[in-house]
C-alpha cells in the first residue's frame, strides 16, 4: 500500500474527504519528493502535486502517485485547488494544523472560500510507523554517521576547537554519501556539557567531558546519534555519572516493545538516574521519534500520551547535566517491535578516554 493510500484510508474515517497538504516533511511522506515549494491536493479519488517552474520538471520525473501541475501567476495554487473542490463539491477541507501558522490558515480559508477543518496527528501518526524499505534507508543513513564520527574521532584533540570538529564532521558526511546534516552538530567540551543543546564556539576542546550530538540526511531519513568522550582521565564522580546514564539508557531500551505507554519507557530510564542521586539534572524526555524529520512523533518522555507502534523509529537519549560541570548524554536509534525492539546503533558506548 503506497503513503497515498495509507492517507487516503485514514480520510474515510475523518468527516472531510480531502486534504491539503502544505508541509515539506508530510509531502515527501506522500509523494517520495522533496522541494522547497509545493502543495500536494489529496481527495478521495485523486492526488495532485502542484509546483512552480523552478521543480516541475523533477516533480514530473519523481512523482508518479500524483497527476503534477504547474502553478504560474495567471493559474495559482488557490485557483487551480479551488478549481477542483467546486468540480468535486467539497466544501471543508483538512489542513496540518501543526505547521500552518495562523496567517497562512486565514489566507487559504479566504482563497479556497471553504471551511478548513485541522487534521490533527493524522499524517505525523502516519508517518510515526514505519516500513520495511523505511528502516533500510534509515539503517543506511546511521551508517553513514557512525562512518563520519568513527573516522573523526581520530583527529580529536585539544589541539581543536569545538567549531572545527563539527565541521569536520560536516564534512565527512558530505563524502561519506549523506545529503546534509539532519541538524547543526552539537560539540561542545568541559563545563558546556552541561548544556543540552550547547553551540560549538572557536575555542580549543577542554579537558573533561566532550558531547557530540550528530546526525546525518540521507534520501530524506534523519538520523540523531550522541556520545559522550572524556578529555584527559575522569574522576570518580564523573565515571558514577556516566555510568548512570549508561544504565538508564539500558533499562529504558528494556522497556520498549509495541503496546507500551511512552512514559513508562521514560519512568524505567528516569527512576535509575533518580536512584542515583541526579533526578534533578535530567531535565528532558527519554527520546523522540525519528524519521523524516529529526524530531518527530511519538513523544517518549514522562508528559507523553503517546502509546509506542509497532514500527516506530525512535531515539533512547537519557542525560544528567550538572549546571556549571559538565553533562553526559548517550543516545541511541530503536526500531519499535512487537516483542522489544531492534537498536540500530552500531557504535560502542564505554566511556571513550582521550589522554
Amino acid at each position: 500500500m503506497s503513503n497515498i493510500d495509507r492517507i487516503r484510508q485514514a480520510l474515510s474515517e475523518q468527516e472531510y474527504g480531502v486534504i491539503l497538504v502544505t508541509d515539506p516533511a508530510n509531502r515527501l511522506f506522500a509523494t517520495g519528493f522533496f522541494s522547497d515549494d509545493g502543495v500536494l491536493l489529496i481527495t478521495e479519488d485523486k492526488a495532485v502535486y502542484f509546483t512552480d517552474s523552478r521543480y516541475i520538471e523533477a516533480a514530473n520525473a519523481a512523482v508518479s502517485c500524483a497527476d503534477v501541475r504547474q502553478v504560474t501567476v495567471d493559474s495559482p495554487y488557490s485557483a487551480q485547488i479551488k478549481s477542483i473542490l467546486n468540480d468535486s463539491g467539497y466544501a471543508t477541507i483538512g489542513f496540518e494544523d501543526n505547521s500552518v501558522t495562523y496567517a497562512e490558515y486565514l489566507s487559504w480559508q479566504e482563497m479556497l472560500e471553504c471551511e478548513l477543518i485541522p487534521i490533527k496527528k493524522m499524517l505525523t501518526g502516519l508517518r510515526s510507523i514505519k516500513s520495511a524499505d523505511d528502516l533500510t534507508q534509515i539503517k543506511k543513513a546511521q551508517r553513514i554517521a557512525e562512518k563520519s564520527f568513527e573516522e573523526v574521532l581520530r583527529l580529536v584533540s585539544t589541539e581543536m576547537t569545538e567549531k572545527e570538529l563539527a565541521t569536520e564532521l560536516l564534512l565527512r558526511f558530505l563524502k561519506n554519501g549523506a545529503d546534509d546534516k539532519s541538524f547543526d552538530t552539537i560539540a561542545v567540551s568541559g563545563p558546556k556539557t552541561s548544556l543540552p543543546h550547547g553551540v560549538p564556539e572557536d575555542k580549543k576542546i577542554g579537558n573533561g567531558f566532550l558531547t557530540i550530538d550528530f546526525g546525518v540526511r540521507y534520501n530524506g531519513w534523519c538520523t540523531d546519534t550522541t556520545r559522550t568522550l572524556c578529555i584527559g582521565k575522569p574522576d570518580e564522580e564523573m565515571i558514577r555519572v556516566y555510568d548512570t546514564v549508561l544504565r538508564a539508557q539500558e533499562a529504558g531500551i528494556r522497556a520498549v516493545h509495541a503496546g507500551i505507554e511512552a512514559k513508562e519507557v521514560d519512568a524505567q530510564a528516569r527512576a535509575v538516574i533518580e536512584a542515583a542521586g541526579y533526578g534533578e539534572y535530567f531535565g528532558h524526555g527519554f527520546g523522540h521519534g525519528v524519521g523524516l524529520e529529526v524530531h518527530e512523533e511519538p513523544s517518549v518522555s514522562k508528559s507523553s500520551k503517546d502509546i509506542l507502534p509497532a514500527g516506530a523509529v525512535i531515539s533512547a537519549e537519557p542525560g544528567i547535566y550538572i549546571p556549571g560541570r559538565y553533562g553526559v548524554r548517550i543516545e541511541d536509534v530503536l526500531f519499535v517491535k512487537e516483542d522489544g525492539c531492534e537498536n540500530i546503533t552500531n557504535l560502542p558506548k564505554k566511556l571513550i578516554v582521550i589522554e
